[in-house]
């Protein structure tokens, strides 16, 4: 099969975005990634946060790599159970309360039921409410209509719902003729689905990486520690693969591989910026350069925690992150063409 594929990539993309994975509660995700794994006999195993790190052996093992992307996404808590039947909603991850405001959801029990709902303002009825257009979006005034004859806290108890319980959005992804992906979770599921594809193509092909690879399929990132450990000592470059941030100012865009510069950790190893660009450069790759304001990654978290690594960070080029995100197919094959030729390069050291 020709790679990169990217058609086959955004197939994959969707079935992992339509799994319901806020950060704490990935277990369905990380299954689904490990049979995949599994199944082109990739040897894997979880660490004990639920992280998955899929190793393929290189020709050099005294030197290793590490790529990582994360399945955990956005999402949020019952916060409260409210005497109108209704939930409070406490948010896991940097989501904008007017981000969800209108969302079908599902709400995941302790005992693994399923409940759909929507999440709407309390005061959402320009009939009812004068102040339906101007209140604002906050926790206190957004909460979760449940898909059940319920009217008081007790009745959505009966059900088994109760605080901390899982709540994730719809993706309502779509795939459009001319090659938009459009869905929630983008953000980090679209690359997830790029180092799935990648490392089935040099299993399938018998491709020999030049050092040994690791990948870490993280669950934390969301919330600033998913890629901070399981590195091994021989490690010596880490490459984060997360979407690139799009708005005023900022260079990304959906059709090129985005290769941050700096984020708000502070600038990323210039040599191994530099080595992507030569690589960018050398085989026509559709790149470009940017700075994340206020963006953090699993390469910056690893950092932070005092790993001595070459770090990076690469991705497709995501519009309204966090939000309604979209992305194009030519930004998922610019960024598959980037990390094949990645992987295949000499270290910068």
């Amino acid at each position: 099969m020709a790679y990169p594929n990217s058609q086959a990539t955004i197939e994959i993309i969707q079935k992992l975005v339509s799994i319901p994975s806020p950060s704490g509660n990935t277990e369905k995700v990380i299954t689904f990634v490990e049979q995949f794994f599994r199944n082109l006999g990739v040897d894997t195993y979880r660490n004990r946060k639920g992280g998955l790190i899929a190793t393929l052996k290189g020709a050099d093992d005294s030197k290793h790599r590490m790529l990582t992307a994360h399945v955990d996404t956005l999402g949020a808590m019952v916060k409260e159970v409210k005497s109108n039947g209704r939930l409070r909603l406490d948010l896991i991850g940097g989501y904008a309360w007017n981000a969800i405001e209108g969302e079908y959801c599902q709400i995941e029990t302790s005992s693994g039921k399923v409940y759909t709902g929507t999440i709407l303002m309390h005061q959402q009825s320009v009939h009812v409410y004068k102040d339906a257009k101007t209140a604002e979006r906050n926790q206190q005034n957004i909460e979760v209509r449940i898909d059940e004859k319920v009217h008081s806290a007790d009745e959505v108890r009966a059900l088994g719902i109760e605080v901390g319980d899982f709540v994730s959005l719809d993706p309502r992804v779509q795939v459009t003729e001319n090659g938009y992906i459009k869905s929630r979770h983008l953000d980090d599921k679209a690359s997830v689905g790029v180092l799935m594809k990648l490392i089935e193509h040099v299993v399938t092909t018998g491709v020999q990486l030049p050092y040994t690879t690791h990948f870490l399929i993280s669950n934390n990132e969301e919330i600033g520690y998913g890629g901070n450990s399981n590195i091994t000592p021989e490690t010596i470059e880490y490459l984060a693969v997360d979407m690139g941030a799009m708005g005023d100012g900022q260079s990304t865009d959906e059709y090129t591989v985005s290769i941050c510069v700096k984020d708000a950790s502070g600038p990323y190893n210039y040599k191994l910026r530099k080595h992507l660009v030569e690589l960018a450069n050398k085989h026509n790759i559709g790149y470009k350069l940017d700075i994340y304001p206020y963006y953090g990654s699993d390469a910056s978290a690893a950092i932070r925690s005092g790993f001595d690594i070459v770090h990076g960070l690469i991705g497709p080029g995501i519009d309204s992150s966090h939000a309604f995100e979209r992305t194009h197919v030519t930004s998922i094959e610019n960024t598959e063409k980037l990390i094949y030729q990645y992987v295949l390069s000499e270290m910068v050291e």
